[in-house]
């Protein structure tokens, strides 16, 4: 049995985590966000671990406003790498795994095929390069007693995200413009959470490293909101427009699709498609 400390509780991963959780009695799990647990306190942090002898750390707590971290870099900096470098030493100290979630955002975008795990990162907003500098953090601190799990465009049934605005905006407008420029592949936090129960604890050891975890397939934002609305039957129109269109305080990659191949191949797992997983979402949030 696991004690499984679980930070970014209230997100969308750790909603979903704690949810299908219910399967996974064998393990007790604390679940905490920003109220319960101070994760850039890290003498509150080592107090909490003691008090409920912590033995697994999964933090799905981060900074995530990726426009708002080009001025709020210091608090982004606090969360995203700060706190993770804390974690990392505490799990170090008090030999805990330490399961971190980190973002396709650590790279250029510049890339034509999928990036391998071991592609030079090369952050180009300052969401991505604190996301990074964790990453880097948990290299130097605890690279033994770690995994980091990349994904891209996570959504939900809980939280906010691109499906719930595009539903939202679907019913409000006539039609929409969306970028068709910016490459990638959405993620659905449940499946990527079910990857975590079903197959990462079982297999929690040394030396994990780093892995990519998004739903398989390929899109742009464009994609992505046509089949919403096509799921949804709403009747808005969405104009695909270049990202020049529509500029942002942070730029974010046009490529930033991510190759799995190695964690497919280590845990032995089958990743659903992208248009299967968010038809499966689209239905909890109509019956909800």
């Amino acid at each position: 049995m696991h004690k499984i400390l679980v930070t970014g509780a209230g997100g969308q991963l750790g909603s979903e985590l704690k949810l299908l959780s219910q399967d996974f009695s064998q393990h007790l799990f604390f679940w905490t966000d920003a109220t319960d647990l101070d994760i850039t306190d890290e003498k509150e942090v080592e107090q909490f671990i003691n008090t409920n002898e912590i033995n697994l750390i999964i933090n799905c707590a981060a900074y995530t406003a990726v426009d708002k971290a080009e001025t709020e870099y210091e608090l982004a900096d606090k969360i995203n790498h700060l706190a993770v470098k804390s974690l990392a030493r505490l799990a170090k100290q008090k030999d805990i795994f330490l399961i971190h979630i980190s973002t396709d955002y650590v790279f250029n975008g510049k890339g034509y095929k999928p990036y391998p795990t071991d592609y030079p990162a090369n952050p180009i907003n300052k969401y991505g390069y604190t996301k990074y500098l964790g990453e880097q953090a948990i290299k130097e601190e605890n690279p033994n007693r770690a995994a980091i799990i990349r994904t891209s465009w996570l959504y939900s049934s809980y939280g906010s995200n691109f499906v719930k605005t595009m539903l939202r905006l679907g019913k409000e407008k006539k039609s929409l413009k969306v970028v068709d420029d910016q490459i990638g592949v959405p993620t659905y936090a449940r499946d990527l959470a079910l990857f975590i129960l079903e197959k990462l604890l079982d297999q929690i050891g040394t030396g994990i490293g780093i892995y990519h975890y998004s739903n398989e397939g390929v899109c742009s934002w464009y994609d992505f909101a046509m089949e919403i609305m096509a799921l949804s039957g709403l009747n808005c129109e969405v104009k695909p427009i270049p990202t020049t269109v529509y500029p942002t305080p942070a730029k974010r990659p046009h490529y930033s699709l991510m190759d799995k191949t190695t964690l497919k191949k280590d845990f032995k797992t089958e990743i659903p498609y992208w248009k299967d997983s968010l038809e499966t979402c689209m239905k909890l949030l109509e019956n909800s």
